[in-house]
């Protein structure tokens, strides 16, 4: 098995959500632990639940932990 990919999770946008980074490459912007522990699950790094993510050295968070994500995007009318 190799060295593990580093993991960033960019600051909140003003407009909600966070980009998420493995290796060199931008996977998407997540909105939760959910939408994160499924992007790096495509990403190969299966196995881990939001709370295992939350707490993992595996991954740098930068402006803020793990229970902040920003605005909700809106949606509809």
């Amino acid at each position: 098995m190799g060295e593990p990919k580093p993991v960033v999770v960019y600051p909140p946008s003003p407009s909600g959500g966070r980009r998420v980074r493995v290796d060199s490459e931008i996977l998407g912007t997540a909105y939760s632990l959910r939408d994160l522990v499924e992007f790096l699950r495509r990403a190969g790094l299966e196995g881990l639940d939001g709370l295992e993510v939350a707490a993992s050295p595996l991954i740098e968070w930068r402006g803020g932990g793990a229970d902040e994500w920003g605005e909700a995007p809106l949606h509809g009318p």
